[in-house]
């Protein structure tokens, strides 16, 4: 989790009603690779990720209400209209593949997004791709904090190295972000896992090989959740592994995402 949604103004290029950050390109891209950010985090959290996965592939970062370019809009606190309003503004987004990446809180409504889309007829993706996001079959084990005091949001976001210095540094901008803050948390603390039909489609799950939250255990009983390739990478970093560990990681996203061999095999790397 992190504090990144630090409002500013409404910035051109947005489409899906507001939910993707990203000009639209003239011709059809071969796959959209939709990226769903982690709690307290937005749309910019992907800024660069385009350039490092190739020409054929479109990155589409996605904004969630209460931050960044959609910072009047009320944040949603439970995943599920989250994910029934977001699947429903990807409606016109899916004439191509398409592909999901989630890092921490955005794994999970990557997860259920795929059901969602599944359930509509959308078919499920070409990859799905968890990162730092426990399993969703195991209970959540941390501190609950949505509903905690103002002082003990602030001293957990600490505590998670994701609390920007100049939020630290501004009280009123806490108080501005401390909504969307609270709303993630209770998407996360409040989620139920319901059983369902399990996916086909190959899961990458990535760890951080430091983090406390959510350690390679936790991230190992993703590969429950799909009859299809699994695959579990450790990469050097925290909870926020995604920014040290970039390169490596954009270097297996891009490889993961082309078709996988008939022969492929459920593995672990370090």
């Amino acid at each position: 989790m992190n504090a990144t949604a630090v409002p500013k103004a409404i910035q051109p290029g947005v489409r899906a009603g507001g939910w993707i950050v990203a000009p639209a390109r003239r011709t059809p891209p071969a796959l959209r690779l939709f990226c769903l950010p982690y709690a307290a985090g937005a749309a910019s959290v992907y800024t660069g990720w385009s350039g490092a996965l190739g020409e054929h592939i479109e990155v589409c970062p996605v904004e969630y209400p209460g931050r960044q370019t959609r910072w009047r809009e009320s944040p949603h606190a439970r995943l599920a209209p989250l994910v029934d309003e977001l699947a429903s503004a990807l409606e016109g987004e899916l004439d191509v593949p398409y592909a999901l990446f989630g890092h921490s809180m955005g794994s999970l409504v990557a997860f259920e997004l795929a059901r969602e889309l599944r359930r509509r007829g959308a078919g499920e993706p070409h990859a799905l791709f968890v990162s730092g996001g426990r399993a969703p079959r195991l209970r959540h084990e941390q501190p609950r904090t949505h509903d905690q005091p103002d002082a003990f949001v602030v001293d957990r976001l600490r505590r998670l190295g994701g609390l920007p210095g100049e939020v630290c540094d501004e009280p009123e901008l806490l108080e501005l972000l401390m909504p969307a803050i609270r709303a993630d948390f209770a998407v996360c603390e409040t989620y139920e896992y319901r059983a369902e039909p399990l996916l086909t489609c190959p899961v990458v799950a990535f760890a951080g090989t430091e983090d406390p939250e959510v350690p390679a255990a936790r991230m190992a009983p993703w590969a429950e959740e799909t009859t299809g390739p699994f695959v579990r990478y450790e990469l050097p970093g925290d909870h926020f592994f995604l920014r040290p560990s970039r390169t490596p990681l954009l270097d297996t996203v891009r490889a993961a995402l082309t078709p996988c061999p008939t022969s492929y095999t459920r593995q672990e790397h370090r």
